[in-house]
């Protein structure tokens, strides 16, 4: 799933929370002997589509995969049009291109990375089976509207849950309210596992389709390991949610009112999980995105860009709108992350905080005294 969820080098790198459990869940599988898909999938099957609140969970290889696998079970056919926020990792573009269909970009709202009714509506064709909508950076989409434009039309929606899972929209988990989501599971994931990935549906149908897909196919398999490691990691995604927000207010409290940056907020409807924290930098900052997020770097500080535009990779440009995709051009070209994973302290944070003021002299809540490095 490169590029949905990006992995950082420097001060708060961010690597899975691995531990003894982890080492002890990978020897017992071992031991056992039966290392290929068999029961301790199962079990993360269905103790995780109780998590997200879903009827139907099937465990796949990757987050790709799955969305092979939704594209499938949902009736996708060669020729047939599934609009994919441009926004997004590739692998989404690439997955509806592996089933023969085709990939029509779309734009998102700068203001919050997502797709949205209106440019969902924009990029429906008369060809189109299925739209695709990614909660960006664990942000969850204004599903329902979406839903309000597809549902007449007979499209379905996809859900990229990606790597959203312990984030909430509407009081319910992210991904358990859609007909068919898909989810990640690699090493960059609040929930890593190594690699993995599931798909989540309220149809028996559908889920009964998955699993014969996957049957058949081998590749779309994951194995015990990997699941073993996953039941480990369903116990602590709480910790780990709770840890990521409570960094992403700190940034939140001590950014929102610099002018020129506006950092990640959750929306209206919903909660993020802070699986990456992004920040708008805009021309009333004293550096524009680039420079800053060179100053970050000279600095040690793991930082990368915000997002990625499909439609300016080189498989994808041919498939740019009439137009352009001004949202996404602006989000990609004026957001960075900062980190937030457990390797950060609370000095190191303080650190980048002072680097992104104005003055580079601030205090935050724990009043550190952080511009003479003390």
């Amino acid at each position: 799933m490169l590029g949905r969820c990006v992995s950082e080098d420097g001060v708060g790198a961010d690597t899975p929370w691995f531990g003894q459990e982890e080492l002890d869940a990978l020897a017992e599988v071992i031991a056992s002997g039966w290392v290929g898909q068999g029961p301790r999938v199962a079990r993360f099957e269905h103790e995780f589509a109780g998590l997200v609140e879903a009827p139907y969970a099937v465990a796949t290889t990757t987050g790709d995969a799955a969305i092979h696998l939704a594209l499938l079970v949902a009736g996708v056919r060669p020729g047939d049009d599934v609009v994919v926020p441009s926004l997004s990792a590739i692998g989404a573009a690439n997955a509806v291109r592996s089933v023969a269909a085709m990939p029509v970009l779309t734009d998102v709202d700068p203001l919050t990375g997502n797709v949205t009714a209106a440019t969902v509506e924009q990029a429906v064709t008369p060809r189109t089976t299925a739209i695709i909508v990614a909660d960006h950076a664990g942000i969850p989409v204004d599903l329902q509207s979406i839903r309000d434009v597809a549902d007449p039309l007979g499209i379905v929606v996809i859900e990229d849950v990606g790597c959203g899972v312990g984030a909430t929209r509407l009081g319910r988990p992210t991904g358990g309210a859609a007909e068919i989501a898909t989810w990640s599971f690699d090493s960059r994931e609040p929930l890593a596992m190594g690699d993995g990935g599931m798909l989540t549906t309220s149809h028996a149908g559908w889920a009964a389709r998955a699993r014969g897909y996957r049957g058949i196919e081998g590749k779309f398999r994951l194995t015990d390991l990997h699941a073993a490691v996953g039941l480990v990691q369903l116990g602590r995604l709480p910790e780990i949610v709770q840890q990521r927000r409570r960094v992403a207010d700190r940034y939140r409290a001590a950014l929102v009112g610099v002018p020129g940056l506006r950092p990640a907020d959750d929306p209206a409807w919903g909660t993020g999980n802070a699986v990456s924290f992004w920040l708008e930098v805009d021309e009333a900052y004293r550096l524009d995105r680039n420079r800053l997020l060179g100053d970050l770097t000279a600095a040690g500080i793991a930082s990368t860009r915000g997002g990625t535009a499909i439609h300016r990779q080189a498989p994808y440009r041919a498939w740019t709108p009439p137009g352009g995709l001004p949202g996404t051009e602006r989000f990609a070209d004026r957001t960075l992350t900062l980190p937030v994973s457990r390797t950060l302290s609370a000095h190191d944070q303080d650190r980048i905080i002072a680097l992104l003021h104005p003055d580079q002299s601030v205090r935050t809540g724990s009043e550190t005294a952080i511009a003479s490095g003390h």
